[in-house]
């Protein structure tokens, strides 16, 4: 599908009011995309676990406007208080999606919004974020569509929130999400985010994520400059192509549930990541020297047990510990006793792979 396949050129009636209410997850990439094209369209393509607990729940209400807005009418409030902080972004966000929504213009939004982990956390929340909102805003316009089946819901859904957040394009499904046109890969698009398409083997269908919080700090740079430092870099080419390489050894791993090759490739693109980082113009560092400890005590800790344990990291120092659901009790043990001193406060989530998100709009009856 195209750009030109999620455009909307008229609707029918407009309710009058409304209210719409979604909760997405969060997710933690496999196989890392770090460099944009125009559009929010990615270098390369990606890989991710979708999560379960780390989650954002959003409530649209609306009611209709006596007239269509230059501009867009709404409120936003982050669990209960309003955030003017937040408007640019949701503006900026509106701005980009108005073509394939047009009714964006017609409608006051109330938006309210909250998260399951806390906003300190230093666990990035514009995937689950912008992912719930463009859910919402989804189930508006199915409602003035006559017809629309949820294999298109999902992929217009994904392929706006991508216009929010890049990554929030992989929290619209799960357990694993693909995103960018890879030549093997059937059905990848640049656009939007896509169910794996072949075989998991059922070692990762439950697979865990102990979520490391080492700093709770606004990040020295943010993604957004990190991802535009990758034009011109010096190194661009050659991770751009490791990570379409990946992506295809990926298959056969994931299949035979090989988790040796599995943790060898996950590191390395956690590494090469912070590496991106360390070699670009200007050049910055996010890893702090707990992330360090951590990563040495987890190698020391898979060398001396056979535990199947790795790590792999956001654009920041946090650190994702994973591992199989039946390697659960030996590893969190070793995070409780090794690890959790490292974190500030033994702050940490214990999360898991999940499903996607949830229409919560069915389940309250907003």
């Amino acid at each position: 599908m195209t750009e030109k396949d999620f455009l909307t050129s008229e609707y029918g009636s407009l309710k009058n009011t409304g209210k719409v209410r979604w909760k997405s997850p969060s997710n933690i990439a496999l196989v890392k995309y770090w460099g944009k094209k125009k559009n929010q369209v990615p270098a390369n393509p990606s890989l991710s676990f979708t999560l379960d607990v780390c989650a954002t729940d959003t409530t649209i209400s609306y009611h209709k406007l006596d007239k269509r807005t230059t501009g867009f009418s709404f409120d936003l409030l982050f669990e209960g208080k309003l955030k003017s902080d937040f408007r640019p972004k949701i503006e900026t966000f509106f701005n980009r999606i108005d073509s394939y929504l047009p009714f964006l213009r017609v409608y006051h939004f109330k938006i309210e919004t909250s998260n399951s982990f806390p906003h300190s956390s230093g666990i990035a929340s514009s995937a689950s974020g912008m992912s719930a909102l463009a859910l919402c805003l989804m189930s508006m316009e199915r409602e003035l569509v006559s017809e629309m089946d949820t294999k298109f819901f999902n992929k217009k859904a994904s392929f706006l929130a991508r216009l929010g957040s890049g990554s929030a394009c992989r929290s619209i499904e799960g357990p694993l999400v693909q995103w960018g046109n890879h030549s093997t890969i059937e059905g990848s698009s640049d656009f939007y985010g896509i169910e794996y398409p072949y075989k998991i083997h059922e070692i990762f269908r439950n697979f865990q994520d102990t979520i490391l919080l080492v700093d709770e700090g606004q990040k020295q740079i943010s993604s957004s400059v990190g991802h535009d430092l990758m034009h011109g870099h010096p190194f661009a080419e050659q991770r751009f192509g490791q990570g379409h390489s990946h992506l295809s050894d990926f298959r056969s791993i994931l299949a035979d549930g090989n988790l040796d090759k599995f943790i060898k490739i996950v590191e390395s693109e956690a590494l090469t990541l912070h590496a991106m980082m360390m070699t670009s113009h200007p050049y910055f560092i996010l890893m702090k020297p707990n992330t360090l400890e951590i990563i040495n005590r987890i190698w020391s800790f898979r060398e001396t047990s056979k535990a199947k344990v790795c790590f792999t990291l956001d654009a920041g120092a946090n650190v994702h510990v994973l591992y199989p659901e039946q390697e659960k009790e030996t590893v969190y043990e070793f995070i409780k006793n090794e690890l959790l001193h490292f974190c500030k406060d033994e702050k940490h989530i214990c999360d898991r792979t999940g499903l996607g998100s949830k229409n919560l709009s069915k389940i309250t009856g907003t």
